[in-house]
């Protein structure tokens, strides 16, 4: 069997079948074996499956009218805010303000919004996705608290936050509350500084089975006065650090050295360190609280025991 005859080179990897027609690209070629349609009206030279939900909205692009946006999770996901783990799947949701028309095709969640200013920018893929406070309470019907707490934290932290917690609370006094009000129990619940999912759901986990209240990535310092460690979750008053390890580095020999380092400098400095493996947040998380408690009883705390000297 012959091969197919070569696509001009002006189509990208992604690309619609008008703009494929346009180049005078016969629709006997658009359905040779070597294209992919990812979905309708949509052709991708791209073998491989898409392996992330960005790569899925990539093939989707082309079928993006101008006020069409990515919005709801699709859009944090496209900011880098992390969603709900497996076995949740995110699905593509792309939305319209009223009274523009949002897209009804397979494989897409489709909005129209009550109309007001756009707020949509191209974001870090070139993409036009809503604006991070918008996407976060357009998840308030979608996700769990916990969930929209983790986004809460990652929205307020790093660097460059993509949004601060007013913003997050104008937009639900504009647009109202969902679920009983659990977009604002998020933002009471959030902190900034945080730097990932797991570490926010920890610290969730030991407030509410009764520990102290921790202070997030706090700086820890040897008797001296020498900076030693920024710890995850740090209980000052009896000097216990909890963290959660996700082992990305436990095939990094020189990563792991410097681990180890670490650790013994925490505990040199006078600090009980609690290391929270993946393994102690299975069976909702008991053997993760267990450790942290044992740490703290240690120290001289007592459930009841006021958090203040």
């Amino acid at each position: 069997m012959p091969s197919p005859r070569p696509l001009p080179g002006q189509l990208p990897r992604h690309f619609s079948v008008g703009a494929a027609a346009e180049l005078g690209v016969t629709r006997a070629r658009l359905r040779a074996g070597d294209l992919k349609t990812p979905f309708h009206g949509i052709r991708s030279s791209q073998a491989a499956e898409p392996s992330s939900l960005v790569e899925q909205c990539l093939e989707y692009a082309p079928r993006l009218t101008p006020w069409q946006f990515f919005s709801h999770e699709t859009a944090l996901a496209l900011w880098g805010i992390c969603t709900p783990e497996w076995p949740y799947v995110p699905r593509i949701h792309v939305s319209a303000h009223r009274p523009r028309r949002e897209p009804r095709t397979d494989g897409v969640v489709g909005h129209r919004l009550q109309t007001r200013a756009p707020a949509f920018s191209a974001g870090r893929h070139g993409l036009p996705v809503e604006n991070p406070a918008r996407a976060w309470r357009q998840c308030g019907r979608l996700w769990p608290l916990d969930d929209l707490v983790a986004a809460a934290d990652a929205l307020l932290s790093g660097r460059s936050p993509l949004a601060n917690a007013q913003q997050l609370r104008s937009e639900i006094s504009e647009m109202g509350d969902v679920r009983g009000g659990v977009l604002r129990a998020a933002i009471g619940l959030a902190r900034p500084g945080v730097r990932s999912p797991r570490e926010t759901r920890l610290r969730l986990l030991l407030a509410r089975n009764g520990l102290p209240t921790p202070e997030v990535n706090a700086d820890i310092f040897d008797a001296r006065g020498l900076f030693v460690a920024e710890i995850d979750l740090a209980f000052p008053r009896w000097m216990v650090a909890v963290e959660y390890d996700g082992r990305v580095h436990a095939e990094d020999e020189r990563q792991f050295a410097r681990d180890a380092d670490r650790w013994a400098a925490i505990r040199a400095a006078g600090w009980d360190h609690v290391r929270i493996l993946s393994h102690h947040l299975c069976e909702g998380g008991v053997p993760a609280v267990g450790l942290a408690r044992d740490a703290l009883v240690r120290a001289g705390w007592r459930p009841g025991l006021s958090e203040r000297p």
